[in-house]
């Protein structure tokens, strides 16, 4: 399940709340009660096996199963 961001425009407050994947439905907000609507923002996604193949590529030997070699590189295009 996904960390979804709901911000309240009335006071401001960010509230993070683990929910179902699409479970983006408006949601009072627990600091003063108005509505808080979902918020964008990055998602973190955890495999539990090995990428894929747009990511496989990024690592020149996929069999040795480099991961901090792609965890550099994807730092590398994030920074640029």
């Amino acid at each position: 399940m996904p960390v979804y961001a709901f911000r309240c425009p009335d006071c401001g407050g960010v509230n993070e709340l683990l929910l179902p994947l699409g479970d983006t439905a408006d949601r009072p907000c627990p600091a003063c009660g108005s509505t808080a609507r979902l918020k964008l923002s990055r998602v973190a996604v955890k495999y539990d096996a090995w990428g894929f193949t747009a990511t496989d590529t990024l690592v020149g030997d996929p069999a040795g199963k480099n991961f901090k070699t792609l965890r550099d590189k994807a730092a590398e295009i994030a920074d640029s």
